[in-house]
């Protein structure tokens, strides 16, 4: 009798980036899962958060609480998309009251010029040294997934000097300046090219880009200024491991995020999901996504509104539960538990 080892949750993961049919959708909760852990807190009490991303065993601990936890089929390795400003000359600190706040913002063609894209790993080899302490803990059990933030989202914290709902500064200068911008965007993809080889070198099985600024531009600037880019960054890849393209706020260009060659679509919570999935090719797996809200929600609540989209998307090849966006910081671990075992309970 030929009987079938069970599935690992990685191969479960990778499964569904690739659309193959698996007996439950995979399960992982974005970015930023394991700041509202207790086990997180107290480990934080006694660094700064930029320690913790540049201390790899640190950064492992704080990538496997969430999985220890919660038991994810994935998990994202914790760092910051700012890693590459400040690898490129650019520091960054997060502010206490939240948001992050660079050193200086990007003014001039001087200030562009002095960002050294092509040396980015001298400074920002701990994310994959943290990856290999991780892949260590989880040999293949479980997928790892990498990350870097688009380079229109970066670029648009260098210009504005942290963070902004709006990108007022940003958007101005790639009309005024669109040489100057785009000789920014081509530094940060340089870069990002080099450090997500880097990850995917360490261990990553997926990688992950995060466009969550991209709904600040014009529907009409967002191939221009976002994906493009990130389709340079993808076909540099080369298909060594499945990508993700979690694009915010972009609901009228999502023919353009399937133009940059992503794997799969990473859905905020402001559209209906089954609707968008249907509208997309499919060979693209879709990622997404609840409500962040619902994590500081009742538990019922929580379990509720997870049934709801779990049938909405039954029978539909390649998905992967996750929340519309991050984790908010007080999340409620009753919801987060809910939420887990109603995806992990689904057939």
């Amino acid at each position: 009798m030929n009987i079938q080892a069970p599935i690992t949750c990685r191969e479960r993961f990778l499964n569904a980036c690739a659309c193959v049919a698996t007996d439950r959708p995979p399960l992982w909760m974005m970015r930023q899962a394991g700041r509202s852990l207790p086990e997180y807190m107290k480990l934080k009490a006694g660094y700064k958060f930029t320690e913790l991303v540049q201390n790899p065993e640190l950064a492992a601990e704080v990538t496997l609480q969430p999985i220890r936890r919660f038991g994810y089929d994935a998990a994202v390795i914790f760092s910051d998309i700012l890693v590459i400003s400040e690898a490129m000359g650019q520091p960054y600190e997060l502010l206490e009251q939240g948001g992050v706040k660079v050193d200086f913002a990007l003014n001039s063609k001087a200030d562009v010029d002095r960002l050294e894209p092509s040396r980015v790993l001298d400074h920002i080899s701990y994310t994959p040294d943290a990856i290999r302490v991780v892949r260590k803990e989880l040999g293949n059990e479980r997928a790892i997934i990498g990350f870097a933030g688009s380079p229109w989202t970066l670029a648009s914290f260098m210009v504005e000097g942290g963070s902004s709902r709006d990108n007022l500064r940003s958007r101005a200068m790639l009309y005024d300046e669109p040489k100057l911008f785009h000789a920014l965007l081509e530094k940060i993809t340089e870069a990002t090219i080099i450090y997500l080889k880097a990850q995917i070198e360490a261990g990553a099985d997926v990688i992950q880009l995060f466009d969550s600024q991209g709904g600040t531009l014009a529907s009409n600037k967002f191939w221009e200024v976002s994906g493009r880019w990130m389709q340079q960054i993808i076909e540099a890849i080369d298909g060594a491991v499945p990508t993700i393209v979690f694009a915010r706020n972009v609901h009228h260009n999502w023919n353009e995020v399937v133009q940059t060659g992503a794997s799969a679509v990473g859905i905020d919570w402001g559209i209906n999901l089954r609707e968008t999935a249907d509208a997309l090719p499919s060979n693209i797996a879709v990622q997404g996504n609840l409500d962040p809200a619902l994590l500081i929600a009742t538990p019922e609540a929580a379990a509720a509104e997870t049934q709801i989209l779990l049938d909405e998307m039954r029978g539909r090849d390649g998905f992967i539960f996750n929340l519309g966006h991050g984790v908010p910081p007080d999340a409620n671990l009753e919801s987060i538990q809910s939420i887990t075992e109603t995806v992990q309970g689904f057939k």
